[in-house]
């Protein structure tokens, strides 16, 4: 899935939970790198976190945003205070991938994460470089996208500690 220019699509994994000082190294790293206009294609899942703070900069930027879910019911495993904007940008976005999945589980989020880096040619993580907590986890799906030749862009502050 090779592109040029500004028909790159990105992808992103990360934690749902970010120290503020990440969430705005990412969203500045974003704001200076991504393409603005129609060029710019984004990939979320749309969960708390990273995977919503990139999909606002994508549609800020004037992109469009495709989302990956990993299941039917995906908004109810997510915190009451992320749902509403889980709504609003999914609301927003151009398509919709639903994973084969009655309810969120470790497979539909690997399942997930899996469909979302072969749909992008470039993945950003925010991720703290750590082992994943459960089975589709952002190391995991860093890991994927490493096995598959995708460029990775780890975006962490050294010395900063998730939760």
């Amino acid at each position: 899935m090779s592109r040029s220019g500004a028909d790159v699509r990105f992808g992103v994994t990360g934690h749902r939970t970010l120290p503020p000082v990440v969430a705005g190294h990412a969203a500045d790293h974003w704001r200076r790198v991504l393409p603005a206009g129609a060029g710019l294609h984004g990939v979320s899942s749309l969960a708390d976190g990273a995977d919503q703070l990139f999909a606002a900069c994508v549609l800020a930027a004037g992109g469009t945003l495709e989302v990956v879910l990993p299941c039917a019911g995906y908004a109810g495993s997510l915190e009451d205070g992320s749902r509403a904007r889980f709504h609003d940008l999914l609301r927003a976005s151009a398509t919709v991938l639903t994973m084969p999945y009655p309810e969120p589980s470790e497979q539909a989020f690997l399942a997930a994460g899996k469909a979302l880096v072969d749909r992008c040619d470039h993945l950003f993580a925010v991720w703290d470089g750590l082992p994943a907590r459960g089975l589709g986890g952002t190391a995991d799906v860093v890991a994927y996208a490493r096995a598959r030749g995708r460029p990775v862009t780890v975006l962490w502050i050294d010395g900063v500690i998730r939760d």
